[in-house]
């Protein structure tokens, strides 16, 4: 129901509400003469709901109001959110993946299996709905869609919540099997829901996927005409795993959605974790361009082939250092006592530099001995 229509219902309500409670004063306040005793006893809940006071403080009005709600199923809109651009819009939506071992060289997926994008879930709202929000605890849909890429639990949601006129359409796309690749599909939004909320998971990851929650596409009562969007990437907050391919390690308690940073979490097995970015490359991005043929129908669920190819972003590359052990013990010192003798430590390599990264420093120490300490040879 658009806010016109609304706001009409609301001043009918309103006087009749304002009529019934004006009748209701009249003839439910008590005879001085009807020889009643109350003294001694407390008024019953029916009573109090009865009395003229609670009826004139408008009860009746705001049940009016709740029952006129829910006979004709109205979603009032929320304020901020309205849209009252005439017409539906419809959209070609272009997901793009920049994973690469150039930009995010640590710990990259190579096999079992390589870097890969899920199939992308999207859906149509107005602000009574949310697909997810960070600082938020994920619902079971998106847990089971950020850690294993089910999305049965998100449907139902959006069924649920298209039945209250808070959800549009669901649309998805197909996944990519690279973490350089494309995938679209057209939208058509309505002026009652002209939000946009989607993910897609990281494959492998523990719980990590990318994605925009409520991105509004009517400002001023006008539909935008293109947009352009580095998607964020988020931690579900129901796995706590450090790395790409950690095993499964629930969180419990579960904890809230969180953006994943060049700094957060700050611990260096992260597979995110790089100190000397300030941030992190956009890992992905979406375009959005409105079709002239806004009332154009199209089919839910459904993929485009772009009729132009895209020419990929160039990132600079990220710069990964190289991460050596901690230094083993000393050896035994051998050699003439004469001399002195020597001893040795070693250390090994963790994580190989990669994109002009700082070097890996030297892996064998020598020390030489003590007179006391030396191992006499025979």
């Amino acid at each position: 129901m658009q806010s016109g229509h609304f706001l009409n219902w609301w001043r009918l309500v309103s006087w009749m509400g304002n009529i019934m409670d004006d009748l209701l004063c009249l003839t439910t306040a008590p005879s001085a003469d009807e020889g009643v005793e109350t003294e001694g006893l407390e008024p019953s809940f029916s009573d109090q709901m009865m009395s003229s006071e609670f009826l004139c403080c408008g009860w009746l009005q705001q049940l009016l109001v709740m029952l006129l709600k829910l006979s004709l199923n109205v979603a009032v809109p929320t304020i901020g959110t309205e849209c009252t651009a005439r017409g539906p819009a419809s959209y070609i939506l272009v997901f793009t993946g920049h994973w690469s071992p150039q930009t995010f060289p640590k710990q990259y997926p190579l096999f079992r299996p390589p870097a890969q994008w899920s199939k992308l879930i999207a859906i149509t709202h107005n602000g009574q709905h949310r697909l997810f929000q960070e600082g938020g605890l994920a619902s079971v849909g998106v847990q089971t869609f950020a850690e294993v890429g089910v999305t049965v639990e998100l449907v139902k949601s959006a069924k649920d919540a298209r039945r209250r006129r808070a959800v549009g359409a669901m649309y998805r796309t197909a996944g990519i099997p690279t973490g350089i690749g494309h995938s679209s599909t057209e939208l058509l939004l309505q002026p009652r829901t002209p939000m946009l909320s989607l993910m897609v998971k990281l494959i492998p990851s523990p719980d990590w996927f990318v994605g925009v929650d409520s991105l509004n596409l009517c400002e001023s009562g006008q539909w935008k005409q293109e947009v352009n969007l580095d998607l964020r990437t988020f931690d579900a907050g129901t796995d706590s795993g450090f790395t790409f391919s950690s095993p499964n390690y629930p969180t419990v308690p579960q904890e809230n959605i969180t953006q994943i940073t060049s700094q957060m979490p700050n611990h260096p097995a992260n597979s995110f974790y790089y100190p000397r970015l300030t941030e992190l490359p956009p890992l992905a991005s979406i375009r959005l361009t409105r079709q002239s043929r806004s009332s154009a129908r199209q089919t839910p669920m459904s993929n485009h082939i772009l009729p132009h190819p895209i020419h990929p972003k160039r990132f600079s590359e990220t710069p990964l250092d190289c991460e050596v052990s901690m230094w083993s013990s000393w050896g035994l010192c051998l050699g003439p006592c004469s001399r002195g003798g020597v001893r040795h430590r070693t250390r090994y390599i963790l994580l190989r530099p990669a994109n002009a990264g700082t070097p890996c420093p030297e892996l064998e120490e020598q020390s030489e001995c003590t007179l006391p300490s030396c191992l006499t040879q025979q």
